[in-house]
């Protein structure tokens, strides 16, 4: 088979650019190792099923037991998931789509063998996208294999209920499964290898997350190496530098690896770094001409929202002017899904004061924001806004927000960063009530010089 477009993977970038290409007339190719991949990691295992599993957990009740609980959630995880994966793979039957369930692998710079059910494909295309993702890291300890060890992926079908779950790394995805597990009803231990607890976070807002962490139960130790899991008839224990700690389940959350291992890359002059990423230009064209990588494969961040931006990048390479590029990207944003949600974007503390630029900065914890009373009205006024500004052209630097709905204001103040808008007009908004972007026109109204 020969195609104007291969894509390998069935991720964000992928089936946007597969999809806008046949519509442009084009033939195109789309293979996917794994039916229950259909549109890819961040629908079927990660940003929507987790997510939907955080909503369930934070509206269990007391009187709710916490294991049929579980299993009704994971009931409407799974109906919900399902439906997603058929329809995006509707979205891509069209004439001019091929859609190939396999496993690929280059056998030079433009020719992929794919193995089938049927038997093996050979596919051969001017351009190539490769978006095979990454998948959760293992720990290279003994007993890393057992049958009470999870990795992000498994974890979200755990049987039974874990009533005792150890949670190995500290970073954002371990919390946000620490968190979601304590609102189920499991007591949890987070054991955090390194000696700062989120480090790219400013202290201050560090403690506040910490602090809400214990306030739901959750323990959290830092700077503990474990060295070896071991199980017993009905618990696994693991073995640290801090001493054992016994649970019913594990989970390791200690960041993910690139999956390339069976794309034959050497076969096709692809080249990668030290990690196993495929390494790409600011075009996101790997060292073979025509074929790019788009997605969590690259290395880049790991967010589906950046999967999108790389299928506009490499559209703009292969059908338009080209001028599209990596390096244009400005205050993108994340959100960490514990409760209440933690959100940034831009400068912190330790950038904004190595940046040499005269700054201000407005904290305040939400709690006594007194024109932001949608944290009271819906119960929870933990967290603080955090803001950094350049005093001498008003332009936001920075801002972290630690409260509900943060995942919708960082938004908001990425597209005033992007757009160059002053703090000002943040601060003199008109914005309705009651709602949580109106904490800006007090918090902003209380800047200072950053001492």
């Amino acid at each position: 088979m020969d195609v104007d477009l291969l894509v390998i993977g069935w991720g964000k970038a992928g089936k946007t650019l597969a999809g806008r290409y046949a519509a442009a007339g084009h033939s195109v190719a789309l293979v996917e190792r794994s039916p229950k991949m259909y549109g890819g990691t961040c629908i079927n295992i990660a940003c929507v099923p987790t997510k939907d599993l955080v909503v369930s957990a934070e509206q269990r009740r007391e009187s709710d037991d916490p294991a049929e609980y579980f299993a009704q959630s994971v009931a409407g995880r799974d109906a919900l998931i399902s439906k997603l994966n058929a329809a995006n793979h509707k979205m891509l039957e069209k004439p001019n789509v091929t859609l190939i369930d396999g496993t690929a692998r280059f056998v030079g710079p433009h020719e992929v063998s794919i193995d089938t059910a049927d038997g093996e494909v050979n596919v051969t295309a001017s351009k190539i996208i490769v978006g095979t993702g990454a998948t959760p890291a293992r720990l290279p300890i003994p007993g890393a294999d057992g049958e009470r060890i999870y990795d992000s992926t498994m974890i979200q079908h755990v049987e039974p209920f874990p009533k005792r779950l150890v949670v190995i790394g500290g970073g954002f995805v371990g919390l946000e499964f620490a968190n979601m597990f304590a609102h189920f009803g499991s007591e949890v231990t987070v054991l955090d290898g390194g000696d700062t607890f989120l480090p790219a976070v400013d202290r201050d807002v560090a403690e506040a997350v910490l602090d809400a962490r214990k306030a739901e139960g959750i323990r959290v130790e830092s700077g503990v190496k474990v060295e070896e899991f071991s199980e017993t008839a009905d618990a696994v224990v693991a073995r640290s530098s801090a001493g054992e700690f016994e649970a019913d389940a594990v989970l390791v959350a200690a960041g993910r690896t690139p999956a390339t291992k069976e794309l034959g890359l050497d076969a096709a002059g692809i080249n990668t770094n030290e990690r196993g990423f495929i390494e790409v230009d600011d075009q996101l064209q790997t060292s073979v001409e025509g074929v790019y990588a788009v997605g969590d494969v690259n290395g880049g961040p790991q967010f589906t929202y950046i999967s999108l931006d790389d299928n506009r990048i490499v559209w703009d390479a292969i059908v338009g002017d080209g001028t599209r590029r990596r390096s244009d990207r400005v205050a993108v944003p994340n959100s960490t899904f514990i409760t209440p949600p933690l959100s940034m974007v831009g400068m912190n503390e330790k950038q904004v004061r190595e940046s040499g630029r005269k700054v201000l900065v407005a904290s305040k914890p939400v709690e006594r924001i007194a024109a932001m009373p949608r944290p009271k009205i819906v119960g929870d006024t933990r967290g603080l806004f955090k803001i950094f500004v350049d005093d001498d052209t008003e332009e936001i630097l920075g801002a972290t927000v630690f409260s509900i709905d943060s995942q919708e204001l960082i938004n908001f103040v990425s597209l005033a960063m992007r757009l160059g808008a002053k703090v000002s007009d943040l601060r003199d908004g008109i914005w309705t009530h009651p709602s949580s972007t109106e904490g800006f026109n007090e918090v902003l109204g209380e800047l200072e010089p950053l001492t």
